[in-house]
Order: structure tokens, then sequence, then C-alpha cells
């Protein structure tokens, strides 16, 4: 496919970083402010620098606010069969039909493990894409790690609650496990070493089983030893899943509000 991506900042660069790598398709980015990009692509400043009707994907990367007065300057480089995708958090469908008008549009909530090529991603098709559209922007959107096609705009929100922000989470909890290491006296770099380690290796090990997680918490946990000991303080009266529960139901009701 021969595809245009409107800004690359973060996220656009990250994910075409991998789509580069993957060497299938080919990359214009339209950014005035871009520099540094991957060989291969091409680079324009305006829109004016485009044909008509070039590109297979127009691809929405830039910031919500700005995509009224940018987005349609860059219309005419559609082809007539081709799909708008959005990676614009918090921008419904509807928002981006009203800029564009009666088109195929693909919503897309990634996170910033595709800068790894680990990204999990939501993706939502209008009603005006075809079979044929969905199905291979899901396969582009496969190559920054995993595609989760959802049937509603509401499961994109829901799922940018778990996985959109998740990263965020997940930093945090690294950076209060790691402190915890240093309370206990190991220095800096050893305890990011023993923390970082160690979610990995359990994560992929998780990943591996076939047991429920409950299941290989239990293995690992000796009545009255030190794992049970920590759980123990760790969950104590369900603070640790009321704890999850507020945190994501807080970021589905932000999402909502954003829309």
């Amino acid at each position: 496919m021969n595809i245009l991506l409107i800004g690359c900042g973060k996220m656009g660069g990250a994910m075409l970083r991998q789509w580069v790598r993957h060497g299938e398709h080919s990359f214009t980015v339209a950014d005035p402010a871009a520099d540094d990009l991957p060989s291969g692509v091409r680079h324009v400043s305006k829109a004016t620098d485009l044909p008509s009707q070039a590109f297979d994907v127009v691809m929405i990367a830039i910031k919500p606010q700005a995509i009224a007065d940018v987005l349609p300057d860059y219309a005419h480089a559609l082809k007539e069969d081709g799909t708008f995708v959005s990676i614009a958090a918090g921008t419904s469908v509807a928002s981006l039909e009203n800029v564009v008008g009666d088109a195929a549009i693909v919503r897309v909530m990634p996170n910033m493990a595709a800068l790894v090529g680990m990204g999990v991603s939501g993706l939502y098709a209008n009603a005006r894409c075809t079979a044929d559209q969905t199905r291979q922007i899901v396969a582009l959107i496969d190559q920054t790690g995993t595609c989760i096609p959802v049937d509603s705009e509401d499961r994109i929100d829901r799922l940018t609650a778990v996985s959109g922000s998740g990263p965020g989470y997940v930093f945090e909890l690294l950076r209060s496990y790691v402190a915890a290491a240093e309370e206990l006296g190991f220095d800096h770099d050893t305890a990011r070493t023993l923390v970082f380690d160690t979610l990995s290796g359990t994560v992929e090990a998780a990943r591996q089983s076939d047991q429920t997680l409950e299941a290989l918490r239990n293995s690992v946990t000796s009545k009255n030893g030190t794992t049970q000991a920590g759980l123990s303080a760790l969950m104590r009266e369900g603070q640790l899943d009321a704890l999850f529960q507020d945190t994501l139901q807080s970021a589905y009701a932000r999402a909502v509000e954003l829309k």
C-alpha cells in the first residue's frame, strides 16, 4: 500500500519505524517539523506538495485539536477507495466524519510499546469500511505488535483504559517496586535488574503456561512462607483489586469525556 502519514510525533514515529522495518509498504510523511525519518520514507512539508488520489491510506497522527484545521487540506490525497486511519487519542469516528465526510474510517488506539514492536492496539472500523479494507489495516497495525479489532467505539474507550493507558500504570508499578527494593538496601542498578527481570520472566512464564494466573500464583506460594507474607500485605482486604478497578474505571470515564 501507498501510505501518507500526517504528523510524525512519538507514536506516529514509533509505528512508522516498525512498518519500514517490515518493508511491505511505501510511506510519505507530511510534517514540517519531522526529522530523522527512516531511510526510504518520502518527506513533504505541506499538502500542496502531494498529488490527488495517490494514497491507499491516509494516517492521521496529529494532535486531536489540530485535526479540523489540518486534515481537510490532505483529504484530496486519498484514493476514492482509500481508508482514513486515525491514531489520534480521544477522537471519535463521528468527529472525523464531520471533517472528511462519508468515508471509510478506522480508529486505532495504540500504546507506546509499539516503539519496540510489542504494542497493543485496539481497532474499530466504521460501516463504510469493506472487509478487505479492515483486513488490510489490521495487518498493518499487527506489524507494530498485536491488533485487537472491536465492534464499537465504546470498546475502544474501554481498551484505552486497559492497554492504551497501561504503560503509564506499569511504569509507575516498576518505579514503586524498584524504590522498595532500594529501601531493602540494593543500589539502583541492581534493584532495576531484579525488578525488571522478575517481571519480564514471570510474564513470559505465564504466557507459556496453560494454568490460570491464580493457579500460577498459588504454585509459587508456600504456606507461611515469604511469598505468602508479601502477598498478604499486597492484597490486604482486597485493596489491590479495588485499586486496579478504580484505576481502569477512572481512565475509561475520562476516555468517554474526551470523545
